[in-house]
């Protein structure tokens, strides 16, 4: 049963990615990403890492969409025009994805030890308290600088609208 839904929520995060980066309108490709985030987070749950799923859902798919949304709306983009400038990547692009994904397959078959599968054990046990202690110690450059960068991204939105009120 758990290997049926883990591959019906597996299958949805890759169609729900697929639709973020191929729509050409960026609430739309915002929207989608939320479906992305409800996956992983059924996804976590799967792996008994019920406090990660919870924040995925709240932190990522709710507080952190809405910013996006939000910084979307101020910058008022609209879609993407279709352009057909570069030659090189509309004919070289497939087969340069295909060798990424056979060097990325090759590199994770000989990195993956042999018949061992991931659980909960291997992840840590996903309460607070050892999210809380990794982050706030191993963590914590990472966590700020994230935290720096989204505030960056809000305050440049917000300068680029009040130029474009003016």
């Amino acid at each position: 049963m758990a290997a049926a839904i883990f591959l019906i929520f597996a299958f949805l995060a890759v169609v729900c990615g697929l639709n973020v980066v191929l729509r050409r309108h960026p609430v739309s490709s915002a929207l989608w990403l939320i479906g992305v985030m409800v996956s992983l987070a059924v996804l976590y749950a799967l792996l008994g890492a019920h406090f990660l799923a919870a924040a995925q859902v709240i932190v990522y798919a709710g507080a952190i969409m809405v910013l996006f949304v939000i910084v979307i709306m101020l910058v008022n983009a609209g879609a993407e025009q279709r352009s057909t400038a570069s030659r090189m990547a509309q004919h070289a692009g497939l087969p340069l994805l295909a060798a990424l994904l056979g060097a990325l397959g090759y590199v994770m078959w000989r990195a993956a030890p042999a018949g061992k599968v991931a659980g909960a054990a291997a992840v840590g046990k996903g309460t607070a308290q050892d999210i809380g202690r990794a982050l706030f110690t191993t963590y914590l450059l990472p966590f700020e600088l994230a935290s720096i960068l989204v505030l960056i991204a809000v305050v440049g939105a917000v300068v680029l609208a009040y130029k474009e009120m003016d």
